[in-house]
């Protein structure tokens, strides 16, 4: 079992990154080995949701499905795979801080066929993707350019 967990503080107002982070048609912008994703369900988002991600994992293109499983709009929202390489959970939560916004993120992942993939080895790669991750987002939101695209 692979368990990881980060955070930064992104000077955005909560309700920019909450709405950023939850609309899957973003995931490519700030998700490393993510080429597309989108929303499979009907409506607005919420638990019970399905997206599919189209990407990349250690060397192999991959598709997965994923479920809503959380979704507490401005404080947190989580998906589990439901198909795919990895068995994985994840749940973001967010926490307003003097006009910014702190979040974390806890992942815990499995291989589906852990003879194909070595977990170690899958671990350190992810931990260093969510760092990447979370990097890249704080830079997108932070970036004068998106700063008015989100406000509300």
């Amino acid at each position: 079992m692979i368990d990881l967990s980060a955070s930064t503080t992104i000077y955005r107002p909560i309700k920019q990154v909450f709405d950023f982070i939850s609309s899957s048609e973003n995931d490519f912008q700030w998700q490393y080995g993510t080429l597309a994703s989108a929303q499979v369900s009907e409506g607005a988002a919420k638990v019970g949701t399905f997206f599919r991600s189209i990407g990349h994992l250690m060397g192999r293109r991959m598709q997965s499905t994923f479920e809503i499983t959380e979704y507490e709009v401005n404080t947190k929202y989580g998906f589990r795979s439901l198909s795919g390489p990895l068995h994985s959970h994840t749940v973001y939560t967010l926490e307003s801080a003097s006009g910014s916004t702190r979040i974390n993120v806890c992942t815990h992942a499995s291989a589906s066929d852990p003879k194909q993939v070595h977990e170690n080895a899958l671990g350190k790669l992810m931990k260093k993707q969510l760092r990447e991750n979370l990097a890249m987002l704080k830079t997108i939101l932070e970036a004068s350019r998106y700063s008015t695209q989100f406000s509300s």
